[in-house]
């Protein structure tokens, strides 16, 4: 009796880097989004308190993430626009956009540690409060918001180094146009001879409603 090589199935084969494939798409998904929604979040929070000295005594004074620094919530928005774009683009296009989500993620980290130590916003505030321009905030203090918008930013890092390993294996937005060029041609819809509007439908689409082919 002759022996039986196993020969695998090519379904098997495709769908064994499909699965991966997947997978990466799901993460770098939930990733970006919640990153870019982490950062927004974080951005619209106060990342330093203090006070300045005024006639009446010690006037308190708090900085938001956007007074303190735009960059992480103008690098989320880019960075969110970079994942929807990568489904738009191939090759190339898809390695460059990737590379741009990825360095927002990380412009933001950087931002969020660096505003984690910037006073210069509560500065501002405090010479405008007294009046006068050299005046500096007292009792400086910072919360932790500056690295939870760093910790969003290291999410939109990750989607990005996703697409950079595994955007090749993700579809894009133009695959129904790839094998002919052009969309697919719908299939006529049935006609219902019982409604008229199914009828005047028919001719206008130069179709017979009646079904029948002329002699």
């Amino acid at each position: 009796m002759e022996g039986v090589t196993a020969v695998p199935h090519p379904r098997t084969e495709a769908a064994a880097p499909a699965r991966p494939g997947r997978r990466s798409l799901a993460v770098a998904l939930l990733c970006g989004a919640l990153g870019a929604a982490v950062v927004l979040l974080a951005s619209r929070q106060p990342w330093a308190q203090g006070t300045a000295t005024v006639a009446g005594g010690a006037f308190p004074l708090t900085a938001k993430g956007s007074e303190v620094t735009g960059v992480p919530a103008a690098l989320a928005v880019v960075g969110l626009a970079a994942l929807v774009a990568v489904f738009a683009v191939r090759r190339a296009g898809r390695f460059l956009v990737a590379a741009l989500l990825a360095l927002s993620g990380a412009g933001v980290v950087a931002a969020g540690v660096l505003g984690a130590h910037d006073g210069s916003a509560l500065d501002d505030k405090a010479a405008q409060a007294s009046g006068n321009t050299a005046a500096t905030a007292a009792a400086l203090s910072h919360t932790g918001w500056p690295y939870v918008a760093a910790a969003g930013g290291a999410l939109l890092l990750l989607a990005g180094l996703l697409a950079l390993r595994h955007g090749h294996r993700w579809p894009t937005m133009s695959g129904r146009y790839e094998r002919s060029g052009a969309p697919r041609a719908r299939a006529p819809r049935p006609v219902d001879p019982d409604r008229p509007e199914d009828l005047w439908k028919a001719l206008d689409r130069g179709e017979d409603p009646t079904g029948t082919e002329p002699a």
